[in-house]
């Protein structure tokens, strides 16, 4: 029979597409696992160091933290040096989708590794863009910092606080990859036609700029504006739950119980309180959200996500809005680069299945 196939699921949820040595997500249980180490173990670690964990067997070198912070810093610089003239190409985009331009503009043929210019790129083109949108002029990057501290320099135009360095960073960290999500899918089966690294993370910033993946964090906040105090968080949870409404930072297509990113990154915003006023807050919304979805859903575990504490976070850190994707995608580079070397290794073409519903030719329909 022509095209019998009898099992569909129309979002793959249980479809295993790859076999990876990088990354765990345990919904069921919570926990997340980059190559043998729980997220929480990790959390501490330069962002560098978890490149190297990442990169390990699949690159050439640099796989050591400190060498990889060189080559970063080298690369940073190597990118710099052609983004002024790009800028103006970006004016009428926004801003993911200036970051999408810029990161086409990295050719095939650059002499740099292209793991290690993806990761660079990203962070250098994320500043400049948000800059520019300030009125202000890209600024260099310097070689000698490490990723995180070079990224919030060039983007305020002053020495970071060491405690906002860390916070980005455990960001970073936090997010540096997740397994077979729809960014990093896109991504594999970009480089599975053998189309090269460059091209395949551009995909996965293409997927990541829909609202279903990456663009949660910033209607957070705007959540907590409408909300507006403590006074209005029971009635303003009331009304949206009773109109259908989602709460922005809430539940995982993964996650069962509560995601593990979400707990490191509230240890992080602890860290980062400014008088306490707007954590303290978030904290009596996330605590009333959690309450009312158990009530009102009590047979689907709605659990607060990565999003929630994520906005918090790059919120202390002065970081525009629009630009929170781009944010995302400097972190989630590293799992990008690394899949994409690991599906490099397999050298197989994706190419699933689909059953055909549609008419056969030269077979009548009766109409209604």
């Amino acid at each position: 029979m022509i095209n019998d196939l009898t099992s569909i699921e129309p979002g793959l949820d249980n479809v295993v597409a790859a076999e990876t040595r990088l990354c765990l997500v345990d919904g069921a249980a919570g926990r997340l696992v980059l190559r043998g180490h729980d997220l929480a173990d990790l959390a501490d670690w330069s962002f560098e160091a978890v490149l190297g964990l990442l990169w390990e067997d699949l690159a050439p070198a640099p796989t050591t933290g400190g060498d990889i912070r060189k080559a970063l810093g080298a690369a940073r610089r190597t990118v710099f040096a052609r983004t002024e003239a790009l800028l103006p190409a970006t004016d009428t985009l926004s801003p993911v989708e200036a970051l999408r331009l810029l990161l086409s503009s990295l050719a095939d043929a650059e002499d740099t590794p292209h793991h290690v210019l993806a990761v660079a790129a990203t962070p250098v083109f994320a500043a400049a863009i948000a800059r520019r949108r300030a009125g202000k002029a890209p600024l260099e990057p310097d070689a000698s910092l490490g990723h995180a501290h070079d990224f919030l320099r060039m983007l305020h135009g002053k020495t970071p606080a060491p405690d906002h360095v860390r916070a980005l960073n455990a960001y970073l960290v936090t997010v540096a990859d997740h397994g077979l999500n729809a960014s990093t899918f896109a991504a594999r089966v970009i480089s599975s036609t053998q189309a090269g690294l460059l091209s395949a993370v551009v995909g996965g910033l293409c997927a990541l700029k829909g609202p279903l993946h990456g663009g949660a964090p910033g209607p957070v906040l705007d959540m907590l504006d409408a909300i507006g105090d403590e006074a209005g968080i029971r009635p303003w949870i009331e009304a949206a739950l009773a109109n259908g409404e989602r709460l922005m930072g809430f539940g995982h297509r993964i996650y069962r119980v509560r995601d593990p990113r979400a707990d490191v990154l509230k240890g992080v915003v602890g860290t980062l309180r400014d008088g306490g006023t707007r954590i303290v807050f978030a904290e009596a919304v996330e605590a009333e959200a959690l309450a009312q979805l158990a009530r009102k859903k009590p047979l689907r575990p709605l659990e607060t996500n990565v999003e929630f504490f994520t906005a918090l976070v790059l919120e202390a850190l002065g970081i525009p809005r629009d630009s929170f994707t781009n944010i995302f995608a400097i972190g989630r580079m590293a799992g990008w680069t690394a899949h994409v070397l690991e599906q490099e290794k397999l050298g197989r073409l994706i190419r699933p299945q689909s059953r055909y519903v549609g008419p056969m030719p030269g077979v009548q329909t009766l109409a209604v």
